[in-house]
């Protein structure tokens, strides 16, 4: 396991991404611990891309339960259907909110948040959380950044 991160300085976020996710995987490799690997998931990826708030939520008990992040205090518990994230999760699909106020039933942990990308995590064919990333930017977040970011949820191992 590498404990240093490389933080590219271009500009182009394919790159960015193809020079973060190897990164990922050395931090993830031996490390069988879930909630380690989700924090330095948050850690690597907010140091990279400097967005506001970068974090998971797990389903716990029929609702998402804040996990692992990095950024300002969120909300601790959103329900499902409710909100982006609780929508990723019943939709059990990528969601990419260009301005988080247009979006119905938005709840706004933080003020600061305008764009928003969520991302369900899957345990045998089933939604077991979601990874939610905010921007204090409008339209932060293409598809791009969708297809990257799937990859990186797709690097957490929840078998062990």
């Amino acid at each position: 396991m590498t404990e240093d991160l490389t933080i590219t300085t271009s500009t182009d976020k394919k790159e960015q991404y193809t020079s973060l996710i190897p990164q990922i995987e050395a931090l993830l490799q031996g490390e069988p611990d879930l909630v380690a690997n989700m924090a330095n998931i948050c850690a690597a990826l907010k140091e990279q891309f400097k967005w506001l708030w970068v974090g998971f939520y797990l389903v716990k008990n029929n609702e998402l339960v804040l996990g692992p992040f990095q950024g300002p205090v969120a909300c601790t518990r959103i329900a499902k259907g409710k909100g982006v994230c609780g929508s990723a999760w019943a939709q059990a699909k990528t969601l990419l909110v260009p301005d988080v106020n247009a979006f119905p039933g938005h709840i706004a942990c933080s003020s600061a948040s305008q764009s928003e990308i969520v991302l369900p995590l899957f345990h045998n064919n089933e939604v077991v959380g979601v990874l939610d990333v905010d921007s204090e930017h409008l339209a932060q977040f293409d598809k791009t950044d969708a297809q990257y970011l799937e990859q990186v949820v797709r690097l957490i191992n929840f078998n062990e």
